[in-house]
């Protein structure tokens, strides 16, 4: 239809790409509207704050063996680490390829020995044994405070702790107050990070639900009990783990300027400013879309439907009516 065409066509003028009809029609109709967090409400540039040496290492040791690894990764948390590390001068050692767990952190190799950095999951799965009560107390003090932890394993050693933080977006409340005044019934925050960091980024950018420590696996298996119970849902993210929820949303959005190329072209509809505040745009102008389209059907429906009464009655020729 017309009203589809120029729906498409004014998306893509405002930095919205669409990428058909039965998107721009989807979109008007999601009642829950789920994020990622890392790259989408927030800012995703992430600045080590806290580096907490363990078992005699020190602070240098433990930046320069993370920065090692991590300068093999393009993750926005690999990347402020290996910006700390650049900023300290120190001498980064060759690290021998990277393993990205997901959900959980990275393995590498330095020298013939293993090299952890990630979550207290990842070294609990790869050694087979729990942290320390006392290393858990420093994790969680951390993430209290709403910062990212990163465990630095390096051998038989428990090098330390990095503490990470991140920022919301810009607007990205507002943003999420625009959505429920357009009726937006949930908004949900889904991540892999801890529960103490994903509950005070939820309620500085506003959402109304949040599912925390997820794994990639899970977001989907969120994605798909938010359809059974509500219908039709969006997602929203930019990152490689992000894909999967992408493609099993009713609709996936994709943040265009800063989303890898499988979210891109995972995605239904890709928001290519990297400004989440076009998205009430977008839903706004679906939604308008959605009843021009329904306008139509009803006006077209009701013109044949009298010309066929008319046709019957008589009033008009047989002739007259299909021309």
């Amino acid at each position: 239809p017309a009203a589809v065409l120029s729906g498409i066509a004014q998306a893509a003028r405002n930095g919205v790409l669409i990428k058909g009809g039965a998107h721009l029609e989807n979109l008007g109709a999601v009642k829950v509207m789920a994020f990622d967090k890392t790259g989408t409400l927030t800012q995703g540039r992430f600045a080590v704050t806290d580096v907490l040496p363990l078992d005699g290492a020190g602070p240098g040791e433990i930046l320069s063996l993370a920065a090692a690894a991590e300068q093999q990764s393009n993750h926005p948390l690999a990347l402020a680490v290996v910006q700390e590390a650049q900023a300290q001068g120190l001498d980064l050692p060759a690290a021998n390829g990277l393993q990205n767990v997901p959900g959980m952190g990275v393995i590498s190799e330095i020298d013939g020995r293993p090299l952890l950095i990630g979550s207290p999951e990842l070294l609990r799965s790869e050694n087979g044994e729990a942290l320390p009560a006392d290393v858990m107390q420093v994790v969680e003090a951390l993430e209290a405070a709403g910062k990212t932890t990163m465990l630095v394993s390096y051998g038989s050693r428990l090098l330390g702790v990095l503490g990470l933080a991140d920022r919301p977006r810009s607007g990205v409340r507002q943003t999420m107050q625009e959505l429920l005044d357009l009726g937006i019934e949930k908004l949900v925050l889904l991540t892999g990070d801890n529960e103490a960091v994903a509950q005070q980024i939820g309620r500085l950018v506003g959402v109304t639900d949040v599912r925390a420590e997820l794994m990639p696996g899970d977001k989907v298996t969120a994605v798909r009990e938010l359809q059974q119970q509500y219908g039709d849902v969006a997602m929203t993210g930019d990152g490689v783990n992000d894909a999967p929820a992408l493609a099993t949303a009713t609709v996936g959005i994709a943040m265009g300027g800063a989303g890898t190329a499988v979210a891109l072209e995972t995605a239904d509809v890709a928001l290519m400013a990297d400004d989440l505040g076009q998205l009430p745009f977008a839903v706004g102008l679906s939604r308008a879309s959605r009843r021009i389209i329904m306008q139509n059907l009803a006006i077209a429906l009701l013109v044949i439907g009298f010309l066929i009464l008319s046709s019957v009655l008589g009033w008009l020729a047989l002739s007259g009516t299909v021309i």
